[in-house]
């Protein structure tokens, strides 16, 4: 009996070959659509999952509070692991760590890799896997670094042991190879090529061993039989007994929650990656939901054609139950085929997929859970997209039909209307959102910075390069390819080092304020285009200007309406004369308004080059002309640098998922919109050939007929716009407000969306519309 309800399936999908193409089609490509999402999304969901002790191991951020808001960061003080070892019974391994990048050279092999110093509980916490050497003995010998297997290959050569063998550090320290340990995988957190005993990055700082001083990543491992609401009560306490007169606090983040609740806001956990987790998983539903739509509607339009088969069946003895089930192995034979089309597509454009979401998933065909799941979304949309059919269908009553009495269609109109109205109503929504999401993208994008990041290049220096500066600084603006360069301690785009504790006269009390600092050369504000906009910028000597500092417009502001040129800020036993206000410029959040900075200049604190190349000069005549002159002054680094405007690019990296895959998404659901709607035209076309043969023998025009058939598809699409731009304008409002810096939504957007939208189904409809309308009328009056 089954393989009797295959065989019909099959030779109906081939007798009409159209209706099952659309529907085959607009199925694979729905499927196609939710199972990248899935893949994503399951890349998502397995981060950090290589760890073992995912129940056990916790980092520890700090909540501080400035200006009555609680603020979040994740470096805590130096000695807050060995505390909470000590005093706190359910921790029972804790460790310092600090992400650094270094420079190791084997012989003539030189690469740049960053990775972590870090205590000996460190390799236990993550259970990092050795394959030489071993975890107990990694850290018995203070020069002792364990490498990955991929940094090791790279120094030493892949047949080569690492074990035992030496690589120089930054040119100047030996470290003695103790243990290789297996790559980690892309999806981690808090990456690393390498690990280091802590001490040998503290180096006798004492600093390092103060409460006040926030700097180093804090991970611990709690006992099993620990209970983590006592213990996490436990660590919010202990910096209030370490340190007097603070209200900071340190609390525990679980590992499960690294990458996908990383959002922080008044000190809580508000979200992070889990929302768009979220977000896509429900769009990846919708998309199905739409593309089963088309094969409901194309099904039950056709019931006419299939009117006289389900009488003929029925009186032939066919109870309901066999045509039910008939009909519903159609649409799962159907969404099976498409299944298997939508495998070949996800080959073909994944790769594609990749360059856009900055990921290397792979179809994975081998892995029995994602065949379970194409089996599992192959059924479910044939059940979907067949029930609804199969029970209409099978309703025919055999007496009506044989008597060829007309099909009532009923309810079945109604519901395929509606159908329609809500695959459009998602198609315009998705429009908008593109819409907005790239308007609000170009907004932070086109605010003024307060810099100029094009031409700008951006090097990581070492401590001993810094006495060399001012003549590589001379040499670089000698070639001709070179406007200035500067040194700077952070990175110009990220929030670098802070603090508070600041006093001046005038203005608000300002003990609280966060405060940003930027120890710079006397050319950093010429290189980045910085404008000074009151007094004036630092002189050429450290020594003229070792108390003078420039300030941010903002902080100036704090400061009251007077000059704040000449004002003296205080902290602690450092008095600093300010000589310069600097126009704001953005950094760190950029959707938001930047902390307020200050600008002192204290070059032997500098980390990172800032180069600006001449406008006109070809970049890869620029790069040349600078790694000339590195390789003279810095022979043993490599040249390495990094574009400000492509740093300043992948802030926006969120956003632009979200912009780039929405509009993917209104691409496809329109594309699967319209796969139903030219069924639809067609078959309408179809069933009003007779009454469009008599219209034309009665003179009616082209146009004119093609304005009929458009016009019941045109009021629906109407109304899916009039639906879709509540629900749009709300989605969208609520998503901004996560922006300090944003759009207003203009009216505009809805129109052009609706506009899209009726231009694409007329066009659509169109086809099938003026096809019917040219045709020849004696053809379809003939049998009359």
């Amino acid at each position: 009996m089954f393989l009797n309800y295959i065989k019909i399936a099959f030779r109906t999908l081939l007798k009409n070959k159209g209706y099952s193409f659309l529907n085959i089609f607009g199925l694979a490509i729905g499927i196609t659509c939710a199972s990248l999402i899935f893949l994503w999304v399951e890349d998502e969901l397995s981060f950090n999952k290589n760890f073992d002790k995912q129940d056990q191991v916790y980092y520890v951020p700090t909540n501080q509070n400035y200006e009555g808001e609680w603020r979040t960061f994740y470096s805590t003080p130096g000695p807050l692991a060995q505390d909470m070892l000590n005093d706190i019974p359910g921790i029972v391994k804790a460790t310092r760590s600090s992400l650094e990048e270094r420079l190791f050279v084997v012989g003539d092999n030189s690469i740049t890799r960053s990775g972590r110093y870090a205590d000996a509980d460190f390799l236990e916490i993550f259970s990092l896997k050795f394959v030489e050497g071993n975890r107990e003995d990694a850290f018995v010998n203070p020069e002792a670094i364990v490498l990955t297997q991929e940094t090791a290959e790279q120094l030493f050569g892949k047949d080569e042991k690492a074990l035992g063998k030496v690589v120089r550090v930054s040119n100047k320290d030996n470290y003695l190879v103790t243990g290789v340990i297996e790559n980690l995988p892309n999806n981690v957190s808090f990456p690393f090529n390498w690990v280091a005993p802590f001490e040998r990055y503290r180096d006798g700082a004492e600093w390092m061993t103060e409460y006040g001083s926030n700097f180093s990543d804090t991970f611990v491992e709690l006992a099993p039989e620990a209970n983590f609401e006592t213990v996490d009560t436990q660590v919010r306490a202990l910096i209030g007994t370490k340190e007097e007169n603070t209200d900071d606090y340190a609390f525990l983040h679980t590992i499960k929650d690294w990458h996908l609740r990383s959002k922080f806001e008044g000190g809580e956990i508000v979200g992070g990656r889990i929302t768009y987790v979220r977000l896509f998983t429900i769009i990846a539903f919708v998309i199905l939901l739409i593309a089963c739509i088309n094969f409901m509607n194309l099904s039950t339009a056709r019931s006419e054609k299939r009117a006289n088969e389900v009488g003929v069946r029925k009186a032939m003895g066919s109870g309901r139950g066999r045509l039910i089930t008939q009909f519903i192995s159609e649409a799962l034979i159907l969404s099976i085929i498409a299944t298997v089309f939508s495998v070949v597509m996800l080959a073909i454009l994944l790769p594609q997929f990749n360059l856009i979401i900055d990921k290397n998933l792979t179809l994975g065909l081998a892995n029995p859970m994602h065949i379970l799941s194409l089996i599992t979304v192959a059924i479910v949309c044939g059940l979907l997209a067949g029930l609804y059919p199969a029970f209409y269908l099978s309703s025919f009553k055999p007496v009506e039909v044989l008597k060829g009495l007309k099909v009532t269609e009923g309810s079945a109109t109604l519901i395929r209307k509606g159908l329609v109205v809500g695959q459009f109503t998602i198609s315009i929504v998705f429009i908008i959102v593109t819409i907005l999401v790239y308007q609000q993208i170009q907004f932070a994008k086109n605010r003024d910075l307060g810099y100029n990041k094009d031409q700008l290049l951006s090097m990581r220096i070492d401590l001993d390069f810094i006495p060399k500066f001012n003549v590589v600084q001379q040499e670089l603006i000698r070639t001709g390819s070179v406007d200035n360069a500067t040194l700077c301690n952070s990175s110009l785009l990220s929030g670098g080092n802070n603090g508070s504790g600041f006093s001046w006269k005038g203005g608000t009390d300002t003990e609280d304020v966060l405060i940003s600092f930027r120890n710079v050369t006397q050319s950093f504000f010429d290189t980045t285009g910085m404008e000074i906009i009151e007094g004036r910028g630092f002189s050429e000597t450290v020594e003229a200007d070792s108390t003078s500092v420039l300030i941010s417009e903002s902080l100036a502001k704090m400061m009251g309406n007077e000059s704040p040129i000449g004002n003296i800020i205080s902290r602690g036993d450092d008095v600093l004369e300010v000589v310069g206000v600097v126009k704001d410029y953005v950094y760190g959040d950029m959707f938001d308004a930047s902390d307020p900075v200050l600008f002192m200049h204290f070059p032997s604190y500098t980390r990172y080059m800032f180069i600006k190349t001449k406008a006109g000069v070809p970049i890869n005549e620029a790069l040349s002309d600078i790694e000339a002159v590195m390789k003279t002054h810095n022979p043993a680094f490599p040249f390495e640098y990094s574009f400000i405007d492509e740093a300043f690019n992948e802030k926006f990296k969120n956003e632009q998922l979200v912009g780039e895959l929405s509009q993917i998404f209104a691409i496809l659901a329109i594309l699967i919109s319209c796969l139903g709607l030219f069924g639809l035209a067609a078959y309408t076309a179809q069933q009003r050939r007779k009454e469009i043969g008599v219209r034309k023998v009665l003179g009616a025009s082209v146009s004119g007929i093609v304005k009929l058939l458009s016009q019941d598809f045109l009021k629906l699409v109407l109304i899916s716009i009039v639906l879709a731009i509540p629900i749009a304008w709300y989605f969208m409002q609520d998503w901004l407000q996560d922006y300090a810096y944003r759009i207003e939504i203009n009216w505009w957007v809805f129109i052009i969306a609706g506009v899209v939208a009726i231009l694409i189904a007329m066009v659509t409809v169109s086809f099938q519309a003026i096809k019917a309308a040219i045709a020849n009328p004696a053809d379809s009056l003939k049998t009359e």
